[in-house]
């Protein structure tokens, strides 16, 4: 899903009041991780991610590693915590704004 800088914005803003429900460690980005994230976008449709300073891998690569696997889209990656959002294909909980074309 491609997001307009009005609608990132708007995620950015709903993801600076959560706290990281997803903490990535030494091991980096496994499939259990993937598989917790996707557990965790289905029932929250927006995640923060903290990736712990043990994991040799870098916060940027773990974020777009995360998106991909779990089909989500990767708002922002800041230090090492970044937000992924998938918007639920029914009863949606996050209303985007609408885009200048929609």
């Amino acid at each position: 899903m491609e997001l307009t800088s009005k609608q990132r914005a708007y995620l950015k803003s709903l993801a600076q009041k959560e706290e990281p429900c997803l903490i990535i460690g030494k091991a980096g980005c496994t499939p259990e991780v993937a598989e917790a994230a996707r557990e965790a976008l289905l029932a929250r449709e927006l995640i923060k991610a903290n990736v712990l300073k043990n994991c040799e891998e870098e916060p940027k690569e773990i974020a777009r590693l995360l998106a991909e696997r779990t089909n989500a889209t990767l708002v922002q990656v800041i230090g090492r915590k970044f937000v992924l959002f998938q918007q639920a294909k029914k009863d949606s909980k996050i209303t985007l704004p609408k885009g200048k074309w929609e």
